[in-house]
């Protein structure tokens, strides 16, 4: 059990002793007037001062003890709360002898969450402190924190217990933080272009916007099953249909696949659809949303990411064959081979179905030599229509569409595409897709005659766009695991005897 823990059955005896003299151990006032931050901000005046304090000056602030040192008459805590970590004295001749010796010296320690009443004053060390008068438990903590200095190192309880990675390691909040902003400052600056925020369903009747496998519930009232959301695009895609010009989501999509660095099972997006626009337009709008980030997250427009540095002053455009070999290495003369490309693949001692199209091993090649060299912002342009699905021809290479990933830093955190709005090619497409399905590929797209009904009433030109907010924020965060960047992400289940031991 959780609570026979020796360690935790020495707390759980300390409530009850606080309980017995009359001190609520989760007391449910609290006075506090400042956060630490603004304490240290607004006194930052105090070391000029003749005597290094200003007893005039009173705050109450409220934290939780990260540091107890005693020393007889008087001890330090340092305290924290979201803001900052502030330096607290409290000696026995200003709170009280008896509450200072029975209560706070042998009842009260790190990890629980007091309230700190006092002014603020410099001590010989030259650091802003509070000088405490009054101290009010207001949380008792009954597990004890892991040790100060050394924190949590094992990433997999960091993972588990994301509570206490964040209690012990303050810039891991600060990455929650930006992550918090760049979905706020995605929102304004769409809704800044007009766009119309829109909410569709979690669950779909056919897993549907995206070659991937799906998740299957079961809906008791309907009597039938229902699919997590891969992606709102087809319902996205039925608004422009039905008039409005400009849409867009942010919200959660899952897709029943491995995991890994870049690949959690539940994952944040933004998609956008803009009538009357093409993929070259979302080109456009792409680079003016970095520009936009970069400027309201104070970050210059060149950033490291691992070993690498970043410069997005340095956006291009390649289309995908031609980056096989100006990027890849790949020789040219096998690129729109599907012979050429098998026999290559097997001498390089890659594994692929030989039942594949020229489109998809064309894609391989790119999976394989070009993605991780594109390091600097890419648009990689005009897929084969056979990986594109619901892209539309280009109407100059019918062979191609106008469809575009966005890669940085050898990862995909977008792809875009001029919607295909001809009701009969994406019922032949969708037929294709479930072939492919028939013959396998559990990832293809499933027909969805719904959809390919709102497209015969006619669906204005429209360009649509889905961008990865989870890499995005590994990006500008400098984190190299999607579950760095996931409050609480997927992990292996455990049984929990091992994780009340742990």
């Amino acid at each position: 059990m959780i609570f026979d823990n020796k360690f935790i059955q020495q707390r759980i005896e300390k409530v009850e002793i606080l309980r017995s003299v009359g001190i609520n151990p989760y007391a449910n006032q609290s006075k506090r007037n400042a956060t630490i931050e603004k304490f240290l901000n607004v006194n930052s005046d105090v070391i000029n001062k003749e005597n290094k304090r200003d007893e005039k000056r009173r705050y109450t602030l409220s934290g939780r003890i990260k540091l107890f040192r005693i020393m007889g008459k008087a001890s330090f805590i340092q305290i924290e709360d979201e803001s900052n970590v502030l330096q607290v004295y409290v000696a026995r001749d200003n709170i009280g002898e008896e509450f200072y010796n029975e209560t706070f010296k042998k009842n009260i320690e790190t990890g629980d969450i007091v309230e700190v009443s006092g002014y603020p004053f410099i001590t010989g060390q030259g650091e802003l402190s509070l000088h405490a008068d009054n101290l009010t438990l207001l949380t008792k903590a009954i597990s004890p924190l892991p040790e100060k200095f050394h924190g949590i190192t094992d990433k997999e309880t960091r993972y588990r217990k994301r509570y206490l990675d964040l209690i012990m390691n303050a810039h891991i909040r600060k990455t929650f933080k930006i992550r918090s902003k760049v979905i706020s400052l995605t929102r304004r600056f769409f809704e800044d272009k007009g766009f119309l925020e829109v909410e569709t369903p979690m669950l779909h009747p056919i897993a549907g916007g995206a070659n991937a496998k799906p998740f299957v519930t079961h809906h008791n009232a309907l009597g039938v099953d229902k699919y997590l959301r891969i992606a709102p695009e087809l319902y996205l895609k039925r608004l422009i249909v039905g008039g409005f010009e400009a849409v867009f989501e942010i919200n959660r999509n899952f897709r029943n696949e491995g995991m890994d660095a870049t690949h959690n099972p539940e994952f944040t997006s933004i998609e956008f659809y803009w009538a009357y626009k093409t993929y070259k337009d979302l080109i456009e709008i792409t680079k003016e949303y970095f520009r936009y980030l970069f400027d309201h997250l104070d970050l210059p427009t060149s950033i490291p990411y691992g070993d690498m540095e970043v410069d997005f002053n340095k956006f291009s455009e390649v289309p995908l064959i031609e980056s096989l070999y100006t990027i890849g290495d790949v020789p040219e003369e096998i690129v729109n081979d599907k012979d050429k490309i098998l026999a290559f693949l097997k001498e390089k001692n890659i594994q692929v179905k030989n039942n594949l199209s020229l489109g998809q091993l064309q894609g391989e090649l790119f999976d394989e030599f070009v993605e991780d060299k594109l390091i600097n912002p890419t648009f990689i342009t005009e897929y084969p229509v056979d990986i594109s699905p619901l892209a539309r021809r280009n109407d100059i290479n019918p062979e191609v569409t106008e469809r575009f990933e966005l890669f940085i830093a050898g990862r995909e955190i977008a792809n875009a595409f001029s919607e295909l709005n001809d009701p009969v090619d994406q019922y032949n497409r969708f037929k294709t897709q479930v072939e492919s399905k028939e013959s396998g590929d559990d990832e293809a797209h499933a027909m969805d005659l719904d959809f390919v009904e709102a497209l015969s009433y006619g669906m204005a030109p429209t360009a649509g766009q889905g961008i990865g907010i989870d890499r995005l924020v590994m990006l500008l965060t400098n984190e190299h695991s999607i579950r760095d960047v996931l409050l609480f992400p997927a992990m292996k289940p455990i049984h929990i005897e091992d994780l009340s031991a742990n």
